[in-house]
């Protein structure tokens, strides 16, 4: 029986970090509506958004769809805005909820009771459970892990030939709990390119951003 620590279960991943340690932050931007703290949360690994990761890991499963489908892309343009489409970022009620998710306890909804794995990307319709990105995240004391990504809807994919992503635990969360806070409200597009001079500059300036 795998140990289970305060936020999700423990296991010997420690010295996967050691040796080759990734990259994680988070972006936040309030969600357009009426709710003052929902916001949208994006992530990405060593620079790169988690989107564009899994377009890369997904394309040959999309390809061979395509190549029997009725309305496949029409030609690459296409094909590639397809692929970096597929995902959304999780939308979170509050600060609060997105650490309690990212550190291994989702929802409900957002969980497959069968695996234990957890949604990282949810659907463009809004929609998380309609075409959630799915992984394992794993938390010891030393380390946060994600693997075993697969997509739910898609179990003929396997797992993808992506990750596993091992964070220092401490980086992890200092990550999480200074995300890149985005000005206004609206969404997180792959195509913006976002450093700290895109965000808000009260916040950055009173030190809740490092």
């Amino acid at each position: 029986m795998t140990p289970t620590g305060p936020t999700g279960p423990v296991s010997p991943g420690d010295a996967t970090a050691a040796a080759a340690p990734h990259t994680v932050e988070f972006l936040r931007r309030l969600y357009p509506g009426d709710e003052p703290e929902r916001a949208a949360w994006g992530v990405r690994i060593d620079d790169t958004d988690l989107r564009a990761l899994v377009a890369e890991a997904t394309r040959a499963g999309w390809s061979r769809e395509w190549e029997t489908s009725e309305e496949p892309p029409d030609g690459r343009e296409e094909r590639e805005e397809r692929l970096m489409s597929q995902h959304a970022p999780l939308v979170m009620e509050d600060d609060a909820h997105a650490r309690r998710h990212f550190l291994g306890d989702p929802d409900p909804e957002r969980r497959e009771p069968e695996t234990g794995a957890m949604a990282l990307l949810g659907c463009i319709c809004g929609t998380d459970e309609c075409w959630p990105m799915m992984a394992t995240v794993t938390v010891t004391a030393g380390t946060v892990t994600w693997s075993g990504f697969h997509q739910p809807y898609r179990p003929e994919w396997g797992i993808l030939a992506m990750g596993p992503y091992a964070f220092p635990r401490t980086a992890y969360e200092q990550a999480l709990a200074a995300p890149l806070r985005l000005p206004g409200r609206g969404f997180l597009h792959l195509s913006d390119h976002y450093g700290f001079d895109d965000c808000d500059s009260e916040e950055h300036d009173s030190g809740q951003i490092p």
